[in-house]
């Protein structure tokens, strides 16, 4: 009775074998590894066992230099005290493996750690380079789309001026246009804006947005406050460091935060530093809706970003062969809390 078992590792196994114990050609040994590509169920199942038996794993890599395509993603990441951060990434890694996407995760340190990473992505023949984060402004950019070799680079979840980038992210304009209706239509006459770090290519539109239409809209100028880092302990220290210095009669009745994450750190300090009570004194809004944000410490009035409906349509764009006319932005929902 012939061994079904499967023998010891002896050595690379490769198409030719896979080929020769099925009895088909090594073609339809390839075949049999590529989605989509044609071959008759009978010959299919023929491979597999074959596969199986031997303990075959297809080169991914050998078989990519046969074809335009490798069906791999580079996402690179940075800002990681932002909660924001994990959900998006978590969302997008699930959708793109459920898609047949295999990921190279890449985390960014800084600027120049940014640049180094996608020149590397570059010479990995990844198809395309999907962007997260702060660190990417228009030299960086430049840089990697000068040397690249992978057809698409995408900046996901924020808009870019760059043309040669396609902008996967939700309406910053319509988003902050409805939080400063909202804020005006609950009694709200003196917001301060809390924002993040600016960038010069792939960024936000909140502050600007909010100011500038409190200003059109509602006759002054609301202040602003600028946090270097989307990270809740940064953001305690600057708001505990601006209101020591104010008298309370000149606080802001709201705070309008451009993310979640800094809305949580300005919370913390508010009713545990200075002893304030929200939204009795002084309320709240954020943006993203964090899971942190719906939690009894916090019940964040916040803005939530649609990231299923922008990853799903992620993979659309890379599953196309146009790489122009592709930017989208995404409508979002205002969540109502106790914040605000």
């Amino acid at each position: 009775m012939p061994d079904e078992k499967r023998p010891p590792f002896a050595g690379h196994i490769t198409a030719d074998d896979v080929a020769a114990e099925a009895g088909v050609s090594r073609w339809t040994v390839n075949r049999a590894f590529r989605k989509e590509a044609s071959i008759s169920p009978k010959s299919l199942e023929k491979v597999r066992i074959a596969a199986e038996r031997l303990g075959y794993v297809p080169d991914l890599r050998a078989a990519s230099l046969a074809s335009d395509r490798t069906n791999l993603v580079a996402l690179l990441i940075d800002d990681f005290a932002n909660p924001h951060k994990l959900v998006m990434m978590e969302r997008l890694t699930r959708i793109l493996r459920r898609e047949g996407w295999d990921i190279l995760l890449v985390n960014t340190l800084d600027r120049d750690d940014a640049g180094h990473a996608l020149l590397n992505a570059s010479q990995r023949r990844v198809d395309a380079v999907i962007l997260i984060g702060i660190q990417f402004d228009d030299d960086v950019l430049d840089a990697a789309l000068h040397a690249r070799r992978f057809r698409k680079l995408i900046i996901f979840a924020r808009t870019s001026r760059n043309p040669n980038t396609i902008s996967i992210a939700v309406d910053d304009v319509a988003a902050m246009t409805r939080i400063a209706n909202y804020v005006h239509d609950r009694g709200y006459r003196r917001p301060m804006f809390l924002a993040g770090p600016r960038t010069s290519s792939a960024h936000l539109l909140r502050k600007e947005t909010f100011v500038d239409y409190w200003r059109q809209h509602f006759g002054n100028t609301p202040e602003t406050v600028a946090v270097s880092a989307y990270d809740p302990s940064l953001a305690a220290e600057v708001v505990e460091s601006v209101f020591a210095k104010r008298n309370p009669a000149t606080f802001p009745d709201i705070l309008v935060c451009e993310n979640d994450a800094l809305a949580i750190g300005a919370t913390d300090v508010i009713r545990h530093k200075l002893g304030l009570r929200i939204p009795q004194d002084i309320a709240i809004t954020g943006f993203d809706d964090v899971p942190q944000a719906e939690s009894a410490n916090y019940r964040l009035t916040t803005y939530r970003q649609p990231l299923t409906d922008m990853a799903e349509y992620l993979v659309r764009v890379l599953g196309s062969d146009q790489n122009h006319d592709l930017d989208r932005l995404f409508d979002g929902e205002l969540v109502v809390r106790d914040s605000a």
